[in-house]
């Protein structure tokens, strides 16, 4: 029996693939507003609202997240998980303190996000179990010294794969820094699924576009970086 087909997931929309694709890519990846990404639409001759940009990343940003999530995941359970870098960030909804979970590995890539009204163990479990169901145990996971997640890890059965340290953590502390920015554009969030759903979509594009230029030659990164166009071009095509 034949494989059925990939349903098309633009059908019902007037505007062309590339389209969508250039202005969830221009709205995620850098620091612009939705009325930002529509000027510059219109500079190159596309006509659009910026509600429309609105429900196009609201609509197409996870779709295209999950697809290169499961590209790259693939790809790397070929190869030895061997450090995490785990840690929290604080972000404020209405007034109230929320805490959004990050696993970054030892590259610097976004591996998963997780965002809770608490920083306990069962929030610390929840996102850990996350992180391990879909990329597979590292050898080392190397947190700051919140007590969730020495008790998370303990009860996993990973305890003795935990290290602590002053500065052993600034990976994860630096990966922050693109999506603070963001957030400031945003002007906050509003919703803790919103902050879910952005952060996800945020940390799979980012990762996919950032080519770690200041570690290669020019040519390398050109490379490199129009090979990444070119796969973001056949996202669900």
């Amino acid at each position: 029996m034949p494989p059925s087909p990939s349903p098309n997931h633009f059908r019902f929309f007037n505007s062309s693939p590339e389209v969508i694709r250039l202005v969830v890519m221009m709205y995620v990846k850098y620091p612009l507003s939705l009325r930002n990404v529509e000027d510059l639409l219109h500079e190159r001759g596309i006509d659009i609202c910026h509600e429309t940009v609105r429900l196009w990343w609201n609509r197409f940003g996870p779709l295209f997240a999950s697809e290169i999530r499961k590209r790259r995941a693939s790809r790397m359970r070929g190869f030895r998980q061997w450090r995490w870098h785990l840690d929290e960030i604080y972000v404020k909804i209405g007034g109230e303190m929320h805490y959004l979970w990050r696993a970054v590995d030892h590259e610097g890539e976004v591996l998963e996000s997780y965002a809770s009204k608490t920083r306990d163990k069962k929030a610390a479990l929840t996102f850990i179990r996350k992180a391990m169901k879909r990329y597979g145990k590292p050898e080392r996971v190397v947190t700051d010294g919140l007590r969730s997640y020495a008790a998370a890890m303990t009860e996993i059965g990973n305890g003795e794969r935990q290290e602590i340290g002053r500065w052993e953590n600034n990976r994860a502390e630096n990966s922050h820094l693109p999506f603070r920015r963001r957030e400031r554009v945003m002007q906050r969030f509003r919703q803790m699924k919103t902050l879910q759903k952005f952060s996800s979509v945020h940390a799979q594009v980012h990762n996919h576009f950032t080519q770690e230029r200041h570690l290669t030659d020019r040519q390398t990164y050109k490379e490199r970086r129009s090979v990444a166009l070119a796969e973001w071009r056949s996202v669900m095509s």
